[in-house]
């Protein structure tokens, strides 16, 4: 049977640990849960909402009125074929851990995904990231309900519409809600890194490092930043990466460089012709040093990409400052940055920040 739960609180729920509770709250461990949930919706006239883990999310302080899904699906199973390895992820299951089995069965190319929170129904959302891999790179299906009808759809990697940080699932937020997802992953040892600072992290390892290796490096570089799930120190509470890095075209590219003064700007080009630029580097370089703090709000000192929520702090007060950064950035380099985190129970939004 069903269970409904009525106003939850959701702070607890988030790794930001702000925001009101969900009107109702559905915990779903089947299928059939997430149609219930759906109904329930349906019948009170309010949005369905997924909750995933929380480590992407912003509540606003008065809650949310609507349905909120917590997605419970467990499991994750491996089948073996001749040069690859099929995973089947629940997505409710923990990513951290289908990353850690993936590795251990010599299963590549979700490895530099290491130690990112959340659950596994929420990669396909995101289109989740890290040091040169995203899983649309793997993905071979996503299996997903249609609320309004009931309709159970497998959708191929190419009907996912995965961009940067980005998928259809994002861009129509309630349209279809993850049950599942399948990845494909070549079994072989991991390509050289594209990122120099991971290469540089596995510079004092074996000659040949193998996919542990690579997943302990990435972790390891987490940590650092206090980025990685689970930790408990003061930078802990936040989203992670609040902005994407943003990839801009070479006339922006040429702006950036010449208000930058700075031969040292990080960029790594994209396929297209753009540049993408590393926006824990604008931040930092726009006058916002690590620590940068607006009350019980501010930077981590460890990284400027994470904004975090300290003893006290409201969602409001984090949207506050997230638009300071947003500014500050954008008056020095002329470059607009854009939030990862989905934003609940607030008005309008601008470029997907919140307004007002």
């Amino acid at each position: 049977m069903t269970r409904v739960l009525e106003h939850v609180p959701l702070a607890p729920r988030t790794t930001l640990g702000v925001g009101g509770p969900a009107r109702w709250l559905v915990r779903c461990a089947r299928e059939a849960d997430v149609l219930a949930a759906a109904e329930l919706a349906h019948a009170r006239g309010v949005p369905l909402l997924v909750l995933a883990g929380g480590s992407n999310l912003v509540v606003a302080d008065e809650g949310v009125d609507a349905v909120v899904v917590s997605l419970e699906l467990r499991g994750a199973t491996f089948t073996d074929e001749a040069d690859t390895a099929r995973l089947d992820a629940g997505a409710g299951e923990p990513w951290d851990g289908v990353v850690a089995a993936a590795a251990q069965r010599g299963a590549a190319g979700i490895e530099c995904l290491s130690g990112i929170p959340g659950l596994a129904g929420a990669t396909p959302v995101q289109n989740v990231g890290a040091y040169g891999q995203e899983v649309s790179q793997t993905i071979e299906r996503v299996r997903a309900i249609d609320p309004s009808t009931g309709a159970v759809h497998e959708l191929h990697a190419e009907a996912c519409g995965f961009g940067y940080r980005d998928s259809r699932f994002k861009r129509e937020p309630g349209r279809l809600v993850v049950t599942s997802v399948r990845f494909r992953l070549p079994r072989r040892a991991p390509e050289a890194p594209s990122y120099a600072e991971l290469a540089r992290a596995l510079g004092g390892r074996a000659a040949a490092p193998t996919l542990l290796d690579v997943r302990e490096a990435v972790k390891e570089l987490r940590r650092q930043k206090s980025m990685l799930a689970g930790g408990a120190d003061e930078n802990s509470r936040s989203c992670g990466s609040f902005f994407t890095n943003p990839v801009v075209d070479l006339a922006t590219l040429a702006t950036v460089e010449s208000r930058a003064a700075d031969p040292s700007l990080p960029r790594h080009p994209q396929p297209d012709g753009r540049v993408k630029l590393p926006a824990a580097w604008l931040i930092e370089r726009a006058g916002l040093p690590r620590g940068a703090r607006d009350g019980a709000v501010g930077l981590s000192t460890r990284h400027t990409l994470a904004l975090v929520a300290h003893e006290g702090a409201t969602a409001r007060e984090v949207v506050r400052f997230a638009r300071r950064v947003r500014a500050t950035v954008e008056d020095r380099f002329g470059v607009r940055l854009v939030p990862e985190p989905v934003f609940w129970g607030f008005g309008s939004l601008d470029d997907g920040l919140p307004v007002g």
